[in-house]
């Protein structure tokens, strides 16, 4: 049996994720803590394997609880959040910050046309989560990484100019792309690519949580647009990204590839088609395999491929099959990729 902490202050809410999470038969609600304070104590005693976190409550909120919690017993924890306005939707990535693995919007009540297909897609991301082990995790929190002896090798310079960086990533990206975003001059001289697995609704807000942390602007994605050197764009809800020859972004509706729309597979493939040598390809923390095949594909086209080393990776899922497969001509760290990538100015 997984065993779930729900953390939340609103009865109605409760009911409904006791509803939801209780109807997945390998699921038991171990408890329900009504606040920061509570959550603690009830980690400690209760052991859970997942907790779902609200981030607006008394005392002690989300943010303060998820740090303490991280610090105390590493818990995989999904923060659920009732907000979808952006300004505080961008407020759920502060947990992130703290230790948090994923935000989820909470499902609307059980009358509501798209509870089911919510519900289901919250179930999954808890199934999810408690496989994420987060031994490594508190290091990552509390101190700073030893520079790795590879940080002192001269950069892989790509067979053609940099015209282009595309990255893609899930469970554990947003804050290894603030890191490694955060590390960037604001004149590099191409832009950024970026396809993130995050729940529907949440992509708005962490464009702007991401902004907050980069020299470089950055901007959700539109049809039709250039991409521009020294801007950040990131794929929207829904909807697959690639880029042609001319830099101009292609927004697709067809259908999700292994699940996933965006997909990473389908902006590799694109950038490879369209840029051949003249990009370069990363593959961050994630589950499965999305972008390891096409990132090969931009490996035996020229381009400079990195997959993020398991060390830093808090899911070794996605770049581990690039590194499997050959995909990658680096294995880095956040920080070694961030000096790759501003060499390139």
């Amino acid at each position: 049996m997984l065993k779930v902490l729900i953390v939340e202050d609103s009865l109605v809410a409760q009911e409904l994720l006791i509803h939801i999470l209780t109807s997945d038969p390998e699921i038991r609600v171990v408890g329900v803590a009504r606040d920061g304070e509570e959550a603690i104590k009830a980690v400690q005693l209760l052991k859970p394997d997942v907790i779902t976190m609200d981030i607006h409550m008394p005392g002690i909120d989300g943010f303060e609880a998820t740090r303490q919690i991280m610090s105390i017993r590493p818990t995989p924890i999904v923060v659920v959040s009732g907000s979808m306005v952006t300004g505080e939707a961008s407020q759920v990535f502060k947990a992130i910050e703290v230790g948090a693995l994923a935000v989820f919007h909470r499902p609307p009540g059980i009358t509501h046309p798209d509870h089911k297909k919510c519900a289901k897609d919250l179930l999954q991301t808890v199934r999810l989560m408690s496989e994420v082990k987060l031994v490594r995790r508190l290091n990552h929190l509390q101190n700073k990484p030893q520079a790795s002896p590879i940080s002192f090798l001269p950069a892989i310079k790509p067979s053609g100019d940099v015209q282009l960086v595309a990255i893609g990533a899930s469970t554990g990206g947003p804050i290894t792309l603030q890191k490694i975003l955060g590390n960037l001059p604001k004149d590099l001289s191409m832009p950024i690519l970026i396809v993130q697995h995050i729940a529907a609704g949440f992509v708005n807000g962490f464009v702007e949580w991401l902004a907050g942390s980069c020299l470089m602007p950055v901007h959700l994605a539109a049809q039709g647009q250039i991409a521009l050197p020294g801007h950040i764009y990131v794929a929207p809800d829904d909807f697959h990204m690639g880029i042609d020859k001319n830099l101009r972004i292609n927004l697709s509706g067809t259908p999700p590839e292994a699940g996933l729309r965006p997909s990473v597979s389908y902006l590799f493939r694109s950038v490879a088609e369209a840029l051949g040598a003249n990009a370069v390809g990363i593959l961050l923390t994630g589950m499965g395999r999305d972008g390891a095949q096409e990132l090969k594909l931009m490996k035996d086209k020229g381009a400079v491929t990195v997959a993020q080393n398991a060390e830093s990776s808090v899911v070794f899922g996605m770049p581990g099959e690039a590194v499997r497969l050959d995909a990658a001509t680096r294995v880095l760290s956040p920080d070694e990729i961030a000096d790759m990538l501003s060499s390139y100015r």
